[in-house]
């Protein structure tokens, strides 16, 4: 038996729960706060202190009881996501007490977990809460649709939606250094398209609180777009498909309009332009794709340190602004990755 290090004896935990399961658009009643004994670490596990922990866009269709392509979260039971943290109890000689890891039991101050449930995080690479944005799955979405989902290819012209998002705001660039001659964003308001003209290096940004985006985006990209990065569905798809170059590819990896919708959306009345120019849509998940995280931190980190990669974040404090964090980002009130920093 492998003896418990740890830098305290006892522990509590707040978490949330989610309390009910929303309809439409989720409020603070769909979420209760807990305080809970955090229980001593079994053979082979550990316990984490949290001090980081993402909120994400896909949460809210966890919160549905409806088949997915990942479990529904329990009613009653803390919800999950990913966060980083320091091993402060160990009884697993791989992950001693001090390493700091990422894992998938965010939404609590505390989390017991297996050892093989977690990843050792190299802080000497960049700080930990990187590895919850360009270094975690963030930044690998963006890098597997646009290396394996939708390729971009030397000298394409891409577009972007929810650009000044977390995915987003590192696709703009990724696409750049794969070869793109023009990277189009969309993002609301003035000061995110602002943003990405000239913190993300943007070729051109559309508004689309501003008028008609179609429109917007013809402007934009007069002759076609080939390669389209989805996160928002509804008429940013519609308008992409109006756009489309022969042998176009999009990505859809995401459809945030329509995430609170109370009734079945209507899809792109243009689907057949699709077909007419023989282009692809391939949807994806990150999770398919991990084989491509030592490839893509290898990239990133060297291009945080020589700051060739922007990075922006939106950050609230504390366990009890988690709720309110999430909401926000399905409200668009981030810019780059949404993140919660933990006082335990």
């Amino acid at each position: 038996m492998t003896d418990v290090t740890t830098t305290r004896t006892s522990y509590t935990s707040r978490e949330v729960r989610l309390a009910a399961r929303p309809e439409g658009e989720p409020t603070a009643q769909n979420f209760e706060w807990v305080t809970t004994d955090v229980p001593e670490p079994a053979e082979g596990q550990i316990v984490v202190r949290n001090t980081w922990m993402s909120v994400d866009p896909y949460m809210r269709g966890r919160m549905d009881d409806a088949p997915s392509y990942i479990p529904p979260f329990e009613l009653g039971a803390a919800l999950e996501g990913s966060a980083i943290g320091e091993v402060v109890a160990s009884r697993a000689e791989s992950v001693p007490v001090g390493a700091t890891v990422s894992h998938f039991l965010g939404w609590r101050e505390y989390a017991v977990l297996d050892a093989a449930a977690v990843t050792v995080v190299d802080t000497s690479l960049a700080p930990a809460d990187a590895y919850l944005g360009a270094l975690g799955t963030t930044g690998l979405t963006a890098y597997a649709a646009l290396t394996r989902t939708a390729e971009v290819r030397e000298g394409d012209v891409v577009f972007i939606s929810a650009a000044a998002g977390a995915v987003g705001s590192v696709a703009g660039q990724l696409a750049r250094k794969l070869g793109a001659s023009k990277v189009i964003g969309s993002a609301g308001g003035p000061a995110k398209t602002k943003r990405l003209l000239d913190e993300f290096g943007f070729d051109a940004a559309i508004d689309y609180r501003q008028g008609d985006l179609a429109e917007q985006l013809a402007q934009a990209a007069p002759d076609g777009i080939d390669v389209y990065l989805d996160s928002v569905g509804g008429d940013h798809l519609q308008a992409a498909i109006g756009a489309l170059r022969t042998g176009a590819r999009i990505a859809l990896v995401g459809a945030i309009s329509g995430y609170n919708a109370t009734a079945p959306l209507p899809g792109p009345d243009n689907l057949f332009r699709a077909a007419a120019k023989e282009a692809t849509l391939r949807g994806m998940l990150v999770s398919s794709h991990f084989d491509l995280f030592p490839e893509w931190i290898g990239k990133a980190a060297g291009w945080l340190a020589d700051g060739t990669l922007h990075t922006a974040q939106t950050v609230v404090d504390g366990i009890d602004q988690a709720p309110d964090a999430f909401l926000g980002v399905l409200r668009g009130a981030n810019t780059g990755k949404m993140l919660v920093r933990l006082e335990a």
